[in-house]
Formats: C-alpha cells, sequence, structure tokens
C-alpha cells in the first residue's frame, strides 16, 4: 500500500504534467487563433476543472498556494528585470504617478464600484479594487513583441505595469491585515505601514540583487558566472524569502532585485555574453509559471457565484475600465509636462491595461484564507482578468494602428 507521500509526490507529478501538456496544447491553439495564451489557459483550465473534473485542486492546497507564490515571485523578479532605467529619464514621472498614486486611484474608484453595485462592505471592497488595480507584464510583454509601439510608449506601459504589480501586493496584504484583525489600521499608521513594507522591500531588493548580481558578473570576483540562470532563480525567491522574514513586502523585494539585476551595467557589471541564457531561460519558466496559475485559476472558477454576481459584476468592470483606468492615467500623464504626451497617446493607455497574474494569483492567495466574501472576490477577479485579456490585449495592435502610434508611424 502507497504511503501518504507517496501518493502526494504522484499527485503533484502528475498535476505538473497534465497543467504542462494542456497549457503547450492551449498556447498553440492561442498562436493559430491569434489570442492572448492566459486566455486560453483559462478555459483549458474550466474545461479540465469544472467542465470534466480531471483537475481538482483546492484553492487552499500547499501545491496550490506553492505554484502561486513562487510564480508570482519569478514573474515580478523577470518584470523587474526587463526594465531599462536608463529609457525611463524622460517619463519617470509619469511611471511613478502610475505605479503609486495610480493604483491607490484604481483602487478607491473600483471600491466605490463594488460596495454599491455589489453590496460588499467598504473593506472588503477596497480589498478587491486593491487586488485588481494592478496590470499585468505576464500578458503586456508577449502583446508588444507582436505590436511594435512608439518606445515612450511601450516602456512606460510595460514599466507600469512591472513597478505597480509590487504596490498591488503591498495594499492588497495591508488591507488584508485590516480584514482579518491582525492590525488595528488608522489612516496615519496605514500609510506608514505601506511605505515601511514598500522601502523594506526596496532595500532587500538591493541588497540581495546587487549581490548576486555582483557574484554573477564581476570580472575577478564573478564566481558564479558559471550558473548565471540558476543564480537567477535563486536571487528571485531569496529575495521574496528575507523579505517575507523581516515583515517587509517579499514582492517589492523579488522586483526591486530584479531591477538591479537586468540593470547591472550601471555598476559596471557585465552580463551581455549571457543575455540569450537568460532570455530563453525567463522566457520558458515564466509561460510554465503563468500555465499553472492561469489554468489552476480556470479550474477553480465558481460558476454558481459568477452567475449570481454576473450583471453587477459587469457594471464593476465597466466602471473600472472606462472610468477608473482613463482617471488614473490623465492623474498621471498631465502633471509631466516633460514627457509631452499627445491625446493619442493617451487614449492608448486608457485602454492598455490587462489585468493577469499577480491579480489571478492575489486573488487565490485570499481564497486561502477562508475570509468573507473571498468567492465573490474571486469570481470578479477570473472575470477581470478574462475581459480584459480578451478585450484589450487581442485589439491592442488594432488601437495601436488607429492611433498611429506603431513604430515608424507619422507623428
Amino acid at each position: 500500500m502507497e504511503s501518504h507521500t507517496t501518493v502526494m509526490i504522484h499527485h503533484i507529478l502528475l498535476l505538473f504534467i497534465s497543467i504542462c501538456l494542456l497549457g503547450m496544447t492551449a498556447g498553440k491553439l492561442a498562436s493559430k487563433l491569434k489570442l492572448p495564451d492566459v486566455a486560453l489557459f483559462l478555459f483549458a483550465g474550466m474545461l479540465v476543472g469544472q467542465g470534466l473534473h480531471w483537475i481538482n485542486e483546492s484553492s487552499s492546497s500547499l501545491t496550490n498556494q506553492f505554484i502561486l507564490t513562487a510564480g508570482s515571485a519569478l514573474i515580478l523578479f523577470d518584470g523587474g528585470r526587463n526594465i531599462r532605467l536608463g529609457g525611463l529619464r524622460r517619463v519617470w514621472l509619469t511611471v511613478s504617478l502610475l505605479s503609486v498614486p495610480g493604483v491607490l486611484i484604481t483602487c478607491a474608484v473600483t471600491a466605490a464600484a463594488v460596495h454599491f453595485l455589489l453590496g460588499l462592505d467598504w473593506i472588503y471592497s477596497f480589498l478587491l479594487g486593491a487586488i485588481i488595480s494592478s496590470t499585468d507584464p505576464a500578458t503586456l510583454i508577449p502583446v508588444f513583441k507582436q505590436v511594435r509601439i512608439r518606445p515612450k510608449v511601450r516602456e512606460t506601459v510595460e514599466s507600469e505595469s512591472a513597478f505597480n504589480d509590487a504596490t498591488g501586493s503591498i495594499l492588497t496584504f495591508s488591507i488584508l491585515a485590516v480584514v482579518t484583525g491582525t492590525k488595528q489600521v488608522t489612516l496615519a499608521s496605514g500609510v506608514a505601514d505601506f511605505l515601511t513594507t514598500a522601502v523594506g522591500g526596496i532595500l532587500v531588493g538591493c541588497l540581495i540583487g546587487f549581490l548576486a548580481s555582483f557574484l554573477v558578473a564581476h570580472i575577478n570576483l564573478g564566481v558564479l558566472r558559471d550558473y548565471t540562470t540558476i543564480a537567477m532563480i535563486v536571487t528571485a525567491l531569496a529575495a521574496f524569502l528575507l523579505g517575507e522574514s523581516l515583515h517587509v513586502s517579499g514582492f517589492m523585494a523579488t522586483f526591486t532585485a530584479g531591477l538591479l539585476w537586468g540593470n547591472a551595467s550601471l555598476f559596471r557589471l557585465d552580463m551581455e555574453d549571457k543575455q540569450k541564457e537568460m532570455e530563453h531561460f525567463s522566457e520558458n519558466v515564466t509561460i510554465i509559471m503563468r500555465m499553472l496559475i492561469f489554468v489552476l485559476l480556470g479550474s477553480q472558477v465558481n460558476f454558481a457565484v459568477i452567475g449570481q454576481y454576473l450583471w453587477p459584476s459587469l457594471a464593476v468592470l465597466a466602471v473600472f475600465l472606462l472610468i477608473a483606468r482613463p482617471l488614473t492615467v490623465l492623474a498621471s500623464t498631465l502633471p509631466d509636462r516633460r514627457a509631452g504626451w499627445t491625446w493619442k497617446e493617451i487614449a492608448f493607455m486608457f485602454w492598455v491595461r490587462e489585468t493577469g497574474v499577480i491579480p489571478a494569483a492575489l486573488s487565490g492567495m485570499i481564497a486561502a484564507t477562508g475570509i468573507a466574501h473571498a468567492d465573490v472576490i474571486a469570481s470578479v477577479t477570473f472575470l477581470a482578468v478574462l475581459i480584459t485579456i480578451l478585450l484589450q490585449a487581442s485589439t491592442t495592435g488594432y488601437a495601436a494602428r488607429r492611433l498611429g502610434l506603431e513604430e515608424g508611424a507619422e507623428r
């Protein structure tokens, strides 16, 4: 008779193999249909989960939580690694405003819609608003590889999506602490905790990111150069773990570590000969994590709850997309005179704000806590991911062409 440990190991291996096979099939189909792959991952998860009942992984299981946590950390690290600080000189103010005040604006407007349309208490409304307030580099970056957008706009939107994931995660866990009663928060203490968590995460990320980059890329002391890609994984997870252990933001720490890693040349650390190897490795790791997160999310969808709250949820998402996002972009771009934003560029940023991996992962983590309204929060998050990816990611190229923002188009 097999031991419980053996059964668990076989279960995890079968789950991993099944999701990867399913993900590869869905990815090929997405390529043929010219749709974002994550949309097909979600549909595949719904098919084998709620449809055929082949995958029945609970949102609170250790396996599910490990995938969400490790996957989020690795994707955030890669998001930071892909940002080039030199390209942000002209638009740093816009990116900064989008990444912190912008997240707060999106959260507040969405929370108001949730409170009045879905009837949730304010604290749960803000929790849902925080979860879906960030955009998604894992979706945007592949889209921008297919659609050649002018560099200023592309770098701004990509950088926003990487920076605001960390902000959204900090805001989510700050509000969750209030919901679960682990903290009594006033406005002043809430702001102080937010800043402490964020700054602490940045400092941890700087320490781990610089140390790891130094040990890989220093011309004389780069003892880990032969293990560059392995060191990347260790750096991402170590930054997250140390951040969480010190009670600061592990997500901000891993993002910052990725940012330093990707800009190691600013410290005269040379990784140029490893770029292709790192790109290939990172692309494969992040796509595996996207498969795991989105197939599992699709398999856990509660269709009864979605059906019960469908119309008010769609109304919330209409406010989210058509009011919260434009307000966020206007509040972030209009003060930045140096960037010289045109109305066509601003209109494009109104439309491009896919919800993706980090909101999906945060929703799964929240569901595991068993708090009130977790099922409603999960269903609205699922709809936000599905609708923004199907509606916005698939029309990004069309929007860029209509607005004349493709590379080489006349200004």
